[in-house]
């Protein structure tokens, strides 16, 4: 029987573990192997007497290009023609920044145009009331 502690790790449902590792261990999870999307990481430990532990772990993944949309939101009710803006862009890699399409525009809030307006509507107020005094 073995005298420590062993680590096993499975993805998702696989049957087949990624690896089995003497406890403690460091491990490098390469996520470019897998699909954009939701996973699971399954770590069995099973101690020097047999016993078992289980910790899933659920992450996910995104690797592909990250894609923006303005115009609509998750479980939004919706009727009519939309007008979608819609970006994607990669993240490229460790050694290169794409700088092209790395940033997506967004239209301007409606707080910021009513600010603008509310703001100039009293620039003006304050102009005519300051010169009504001064004649």
């Amino acid at each position: 029987m073995r005298d420590q502690s062993f680590v096993t790790l499975f993805i998702d449902e696989d049957p087949k573990p990624i690896g089995e590792f003497p406890a403690p261990v460091t491990f490098d999870l390469d996520t470019r192997k897998l699909t954009d999307g939701s996973h699971v990481l399954k770590v069995v430990s099973k101690d020097h007497q047999g016993k078992e532990g289980i910790k899933l772990i659920p992450f996910v993944v995104r690797n592909g290009p990250a894609i923006a949309i303005e115009g609509l939101k998750k479980d939004e009710i919706v009727e009519g023609v939309l007008p979608l803006m819609i970006n994607a862009y990669g993240k490229g890699d460790q050694k290169t920044f794409m700088l092209a399409g790395s940033e997506t525009p967004q239209s301007i809030p409606w707080w910021l145009v009513v600010g603008i307006i509310l703001f100039v509507a009293w620039t003006g107020y304050f102009i005519i009331t300051s010169l009504a005094v001064k004649l």
